[in-house]
């Protein structure tokens, strides 16, 4: 029997070899990957290359700013499709016909902007910078991935990276605000929790990096505006969180809408193949925003639609989203010799390597597995509840009138359109989530001050009218103990074309807080928004100000334990409140100005350039002292490591977490830094009592240079200093 057994294990193995002899090599699992792409490159018509690089839509597009089509109007043979509505068993469908439908059987790849979450949605990307937490933020995306893994889609238009210091801009919300190196690492982060540590994994999905490059810095924080951008800023400023985005293994990039300095970015073959994969090696596929391609014809950069295409592909544009100029005119092209075929071929191999990398060839179609198995299990909305808490920044607390203590009965108030609207908690591009998965923020109040009395009125619709029970709303004002005013934005206020030339609250609700102000009780505003606002005339009349930006399904029950005490809030900005609009640009990393010594620095005469709350800026209901640093050395070289150490003492009467921001400032340089620019972030549990050590491991090359405006690395000769807390430690250069 065992002899037996030997031989029909020798037979299927032999059955298996010539099996997998007789496939052509790029379906043959065992074959190297290079090797598959090649071979498969090698048997495609020119045609059929063509619609690998065109991306078209399917199913219904809730975008307003976009349009959708029916999906029986694709291609059986198009190379990748934005997945509207997706359904595994769809997918399924539609992935048979790329199968068995066309001569070589290349799958299709299924992507969705899945921005903050699938269906569980959690809080914005500026507010989960506010985190300070990276691991939380990975676990976030890695919700996500599953989530969209098991709806059908194999790539999400995530994460955004563009550094963003104009909150009149909308795109703000979809971002980590506006410090280079805090969209880095939060992109990685991002980055990590979609793709895991493979692309085989069961629940990966394929990232991408956007919008490259330089559209946060948008004139006058308009919308798909041009940017003037000096090569020296492209490379300090721009560059760095993309950078580290492509090191971290990020499988795709998007090109973005913005002209940078007159060379439009989907047509910037310097950006897009000199830097990209030239000098970074990505091999993987850069795809188009939104039919940019044929944005170089409006911008004034293509005389047509032709020559958009000639330029986009040439510059590096590898997939054309949904505006058909590839398909319609690119085989033309190549025939007419005005694009090299080994152009396209490059391109073709491109898209195929992320099919290849996903699995697509030999495992196409999705898993089907029941809804309550798919979204919104319970060990995932507690992900996104602990990112909601960890999100919110308490921004300001006279007297110390948070937290509310829960140990008598209290009559509450609360009011506001935010209080019980479910889809304004969503945010932008919430794309699969649903009001009705949302814990309103009365529902949690309620829930946490069981022990109290407490009530709603509207008091002013997001309509900016005021409610129809108005004199209710202030008789109820008057009853309270203290008053939560939920207001803010809608979610439609911010994301994609939604810039605003005055980011100032709503007149209405501005003067809505001042009726509720007259009542003389205690006011808490509770602001939820995509976007810092502008609190100049609102900041004096409240006693406390909590900034929950919009916090996704999860929120209602975070903040009610922040106003209770339950949760001591430990959030810290990752973008500047101005004081007003007109204090535009504000941000932490500004450069220094002349004429300082003179008292002349040019500040705004009426209002100052202080902004209302700055970057890092987040109060807590325990205190902190941070220790006096130690370095382990003062004096370095180039190849040294440096180690800048603090202890923070928890000195007050709660636990708390404490996000300890570390920056670096190079006094004088062969060209001019900024006095503060974030390099490093810790965020740490310190029980009240305790003290907890804080390290920043300086690499001199990586953490103090700067670059020129060709990209070289500067480290010059010198002094440097690190800032932590109120401190800084000097350390000198000397070789």
């Amino acid at each position: 029997m065992k002899r037996l057994n030997r031989i029909f294990v020798i037979l299927l193995l032999v059955f298996n070899v010539q099996l997998q002899a007789a496939l052509p090599l790029y379906k043959n699992p065992k074959a190297p990957l290079e090797s598959r792409v090649k071979d498969l490159v090698g048997r495609m018509t020119l045609e059929e290359k063509v619609l690998q690089l065109v991306q078209k839509t399917a199913g219904r597009n809730t975008n307003p700013n976009n349009f959708g089509e029916k999906v029986g109007s694709l291609p059986a043979g198009i190379g990748s499709i934005i997945f509207y509505e997706p359904k595994p068993e769809i997918r399924n469908l539609l992935q048979k016909r790329a199968m068995e439908e066309t001569r070589l059987g290349i799958p299709m790849l299924f992507a969705q902007d899945v921005i903050h979450g699938f269906r569980t949605i959690y809080p914005i990307s500026l507010g989960q910078a506010c985190s300070w937490n990276t691991n939380l933020v990975e676990q976030a995306a890695a919700v996500a991935a599953r989530e969209s893994k098991l709806s059908g889609l194999d790539w999400t238009f995530s994460p955004m990276v563009d550094v963003a210091r104009d909150p009149r801009w909308g795109r703000v919300a979809e971002g980590y605000g506006e410090e280079p190196y805090a969209n880095a690492v939060f992109g990685v982060a991002t980055i990590n929790g979609y793709q895991g540590k493979s692309l085989l994994d069961k629940y990966s999905i394929a990232a991408c990096l956007k919008h490259y490059v330089g559209y946060g810095a948008s004139e006058s924080g308009q919308d798909y505006r041009y940017t003037e951008i000096s090569n020296q800023s492209l490379w300090n400023v721009y560059l760095p969180s993309f950078e580290a985005g492509i090191k971290a293994g990020a499988a795709t990039v998007m090109s973005a809408f913005n002209d940078i300095s007159g060379v439009p970015t989907s047509g910037n073959y310097y950006t897009l193949t000199e830097i990209l994969k030239k000098r970074w090696k990505h091999d993987g596929f850069v795809v188009s925003d939104w039919g940019a391609v044929e944005q170089l014809v409006y911008q004034g950069y293509a005389k047509d639609s032709v020559d958009a295409t000639l330029k986009a592909l040439l510059a590096g544009v590898e997939i054309d989203m949904c505006d058909d100029h590839y398909k319609n005119h690119l085989a033309k092209l190549v025939t007419e010799k005005k694009i090299p075929m080994s152009v396209v071929d490059d391109a073709v191999s491109r898209v195929l390597r992320l099919k290849y990398r996903l699995g697509l060839f030999d495992n196409p179609y999705a898993t089907v597995v029941p809804k309550e198995e798919r979204y919104l299990r319970p060990q995932d909305v507690e992900v996104a509840s602990q990112l909601a808490e960890e999100t919110m920044v308490l921004l300001k607390n006279k007297d110390n009138i948070l937290p509310i203590k829960n140990k008598e009965r209290l009559k509450i108030a609360v009011m506001g359109p935010v209080a019980k609207d479910q889809s304004a908690l969503l945010g932008s591009w919430s794309m699969a989530g649903k009001p009705e998965d949302v814990e309103t923020l009365f529902d949690g109040i309620k829930k946490e001050f069981n022990k109290s009395d407490v009530k709603y009125s509207l008091g002013v619709n997001f309509d900016m009218t005021n409610g129809p029970q108005i004199n209710e709303t202030q008789e109820l004002a008057k009853w309270a103990d203290v008053v939560v005013l939920c207001m803010g934005e809608h979610k439609h206020w911010s994301g994609e074309n939604a810039s605003y030339s005055n980011i100032e609250m709503h007149p209405v609700q501005e003067e809505f807080i001042k009726t509720i102000k007259n009542s003389g009780k205690r006011i808490v505003l509770v602001l939820s928004s995509g976007r810092p606002l502008g609190l100049q005339r609102v900041e004096p009349l409240v006693d406390a100000i909590v900034a929950i930006w919009q916090p996704g399904i999860a929120g209602g029950t975070p903040l009610a334990g922040i106003l209770s005490g339950r949760i001591n809030p430990s959030g810290k900005l990752s973008i500047t409140f101005p004081l007003s609009t007109g204090q535009i640009p504000v941000y932490k990393g500004m450069r220094r100005s002349a004429r300082y010594l003179q008292g002349m620095n040019g500040n705004f005469s009426d209002i100052g350039s202080k902004p209302l709350y700055e970057f890092g800026h987040g109060l807590s209901y325990t205190t902190y002292n941070y220790s006096k640093p130690e370095v382990s050395k003062s004096k370095f070289r180039k190849g040294d490591k440096i180690t800048v150490s603090v202890d923070v003492s928890n000195t007050g009467n709660m636990d708390g977490k404490e996000a300890v921001l570390w920056f670096v400032s190079d006094p004088v340089s062969s060209i001019t830094r900024p006095p503060f620019e974030l390099r490093h972030f810790e965020k740490k549990l310190i029980k009240k009592g305790e003290a907890v050590k804080y390290s920043f491991e300086i690499d001199p090359i990586k953490d103090l240079s700067f670059r020129d405006a060709d990209g070289k690395v500067l480290l010059e000769k010198g002094d440097y200093f690190i800032h932590v807390g109120n401190h800084k430690v000097k350390l000198e250069l000397i070789d």
